[in-house]
């Protein structure tokens, strides 16, 4: 592929620069973006349209794209389609997973999500929603997570290559980029992150998931600020933590937690006592029971 496309590009370059190229085109696939044009990919980049066309033929030529029915447009082909397969069948905790957020949703009467990591942070790879629930806060599955969300957090705080993690920050703001550094400390040694979406007033909890060779994927918990506090841990957050630390043992990565997250998996707090006007008994229940 990298042959082909280096005959199509620019006169001056080579075949790492028309990879790298190729890659760029791929990444502008998104869920709120399944179809793009060559114009759209073509003012991205600042190339020519005949040129950006030209990598367009070589992707379609190699499985990489195929032709949507406006013939300007394109869609991921089938050998990405292929490989997305392969790789998350590779995973097994894309297998093991649904039991446990399946559970935690309705232990919690909150949303849980997992998440893989991308090519340039968290993917939503699966969502449970509490049914029984008249108001469901969620979050799309396919939607990339910004840097400053709590499995981004996480992941940063564990993943193997912390150059990566280092570049992401040095994008941001030197206020900002403090700030989440902190955050990204914290989810080091406790195992856990967490964010409040003021504006919305939506909180997210996220936990990492381990496997033998270190984290594999982020789960989280996703409800409004009333129900679930960014700030103060409660009986959701320790539910959320056996239920991380249950999945990682699955995976044979319950020894990478940092020290003290057992404690807070096996042994939550007590309950907080009923609100007055709570129209359940929510708050009264038992923490989250091992998976059998």
């Amino acid at each position: 592929m990298a042959d082909e496309l280096h005959r199509l590009s620019e006169p001056v370059g080579s075949d790492i620069q028309a990879v790298t190229r190729a890659s760029q085109i791929l990444a502008m696939f998104r869920p709120d973006r399944p179809v793009l044009a060559v114009a759209e990919a073509a003012a991205e980049l600042r190339l020519n349209r005949t040129t950006t066309h030209r990598y367009f033929n070589s992707l379609v030529a190699v499985g990489l794209l195929d032709r949507a029915r406006d013939p300007s447009t394109f869609v991921p082909g089938p050998l990405l389609v292929q490989l997305g397969a392969f790789a998350l069948g590779r995973r097994a905790v894309v297998d093991l997973a649904p039991a446990h957020l399946a559970a935690l949703s309705r232990t919690t009467h909150l949303t849980s999500a997992l998440t893989l990591w991308g090519a340039v942070g968290p993917v939503v790879t699966r969502v449970e929603e509490d049914t029984a629930n008249p108001v469901i806060v969620s979050v799309r599955v396919g939607h990339q997570l910004p840097v400053d969300a709590a499995h981004t957090k996480v992941f940063l705080a564990f993943l193997p290559d912390q150059m990566q993690a280092e570049r992401l920050l040095a994008t941001l703001p030197d206020a900002e980029r403090r700030r989440l550094a902190a955050d990204i400390d914290r989810a080091r040694a406790t195992g856990m992150a967490s964010v409040h979406l003021a504006d919305l007033d939506i909180t997210a909890v996220a936990a990492a998931v381990f496997d033998e060779s270190g984290i594999c994927a982020v789960i989280a918990l996703i409800g409004t600020a009333r129900i679930l506090s960014a700030g103060e841990p409660g009986l959701a957050w320790h539910d959320l933590a056996a239920a991380a630390y249950l999945l990682s043992k699955e995976l044979g990565g319950e020894h990478h937690y940092p020290h003290g997250f057992l404690a807070a998996a096996t042994d939550p707090a007590p309950p907080p006592a009923p609100r007055p006007g709570d129209p359940d008994d929510r708050h009264r229940r038992r923490p989250t029971e091992p998976l059998r």
